[in-house]
C-alpha cells in the first residue's frame, strides 16, 4: 500500500482517523541511531508502526522494530509525543491519518540489520550521516529532539 505524508499543505486532505503509532529510537553503544529505508515512500524513518489492540506502546515499538529492522531492541526512555494535525498521511486504500506518534528511546539487545517487506535497507547510521539522507520532517524533529537534547516532547 502505498502513502503520501503531508506538512502544513493546505492541499492535504483531510483526516479521517487518528490511529496510535509507536517506534522507537534506537541508539548503539557507537552512538549511531538505527533507520530504515521505507519501501512505501523511498524515505529513511525510526520503526514505527500501528499498535494493537491489547499492547502497551512500548510492547508495540519492540515488535515493529524487530519486524522491520530485525533487531530486537529493549526499551530504556522516551523520546517524545508527537501529534501535529498538520501532519497528514494519506494512504492508497483511502485512509487519511492525523500523525499520532509515540517515539521511545531504545537500545539493541540482538539481531542485525535486515531488509525484509516494509524495508529496502537497514543500517546503523552517525547523526552527521542521518544528515545527508532523505527523510521526512516529521522524523527529522523526532532525531533532533534526541540529538540535541530535548527530549522529552510533548507536541
Amino acid at each position: 500500500m502505498g502513502r503520501t505524508e503531508y506538512w502544513n499543505d493546505p492541499a492535504a486532505p483531510k483526516p479521517n482517523t487518528l490511529v496510535p503509532a509507536c517506534g522507537v529510537l534506537a541508539v548503539d553503544d557507537a552512538g549511531r541511531l538505527l533507520m530504515q529505508r521505507r519501501r512505501d515512500t523511498g524515505q529513511w524513518a525510526l520503526p514505527m508502526g500501528k499498535m494493537e489492540i491489547g499492547e502497551t506502546p512500548a510492547e508495540c515499538a519492540v515488535r515493529e522494530t524487530l519486524e522491520e529492522t530485525g533487531i530486537l531492541v529493549e526499551v530504556v526512555g522516551l523520546v517524545g509525543i508527537y501529534s501535529d494535525p498538520r501532519h497528514i498521511v494519506a494512504y492508497s486504500d483511502g485512509e487519511v491519518r492525523q500523525e499520532y506518534e509515540v517515539t521511545l528511546l531504545a537500545k539493541p539487545v540482538s539481531g542485525r540489520p535486515t531488509e525484509n517487506e516494509e524495508a529496502s535497507a537497514v543500517g546503523w547510521f552517525t547523526p552527521d550521516q542521518i544528515e545527508a539522507l532523505d527523510v521526512h520532517r516529521s522524523m527529522r524533529r523526532q532525531i533532533a529532539d534526541y540529538v540535541e537534547g530535548t527530549m522529552p516532547h510533548i507536541d
